[in-house]
């Protein structure tokens, strides 16, 4: 099957909100609805450094990625954090996961980021993706919740 990635219009709201839920709930998580809006509006945004890119397959839109750009103390150019990324339970095996990040990886390039990155749960099963297309680093995150 061919899956295109491009960059999210006004057009995929319906598409992106019904796989943005289906996140959401994979996650465990419940956000308010202007969180949502936000996320949406700053994605379709060309001022926001938060951008989103679908994978299309047969013209359905069966996955997305999240990317936040930012400035680094270590490097010059941006550096691309992939926050978000999401696949259809019934679309995965495809090839559309790694479409999205090949994508990303490519734009990088093209673009001139210093590195694209991101981090994922231990027990995520799509660890066995992520470790075919990028190294695993030994850094630990903490956070402090506000």
């Amino acid at each position: 099957m061919a899956i295109e990635v491009r960059e999210v219009n006004a057009e995929d709201y319906e598409g992106w909100m019904l796989l943005w839920k289906q996140y959401l709930a994979y996650a465990g998580c419940e956000l308010d609805i202007t969180i949502t809006q936000s996320t949406w509006n700053r994605a379709l945004s060309a001022e926001s450094p938060l951008m989103c890119r679908v994978a299309e397959m047969n013209g359905k839109i069966v996955g997305f990625a999240i990317i936040v750009l930012h400035e680094g103390a270590w490097v010059t150019q941006p550096l691309c954090y992939l926050e978000d990324l999401y696949v259809d339970e019934k679309n995965r095996g495809f090839g559309a996961g790694k479409s999205l990040i090949e994508a990303i990886r490519k734009e990088a390039e093209k673009k001139s980021w210093a590195k694209v990155y991101w981090v994922t749960r231990e027990s995520n099963p799509a660890r066995a993706l992520y470790d075919r297309l990028a190294v695993l680093e030994d850094f630990v995150r903490y956070s402090i919740k506000l």
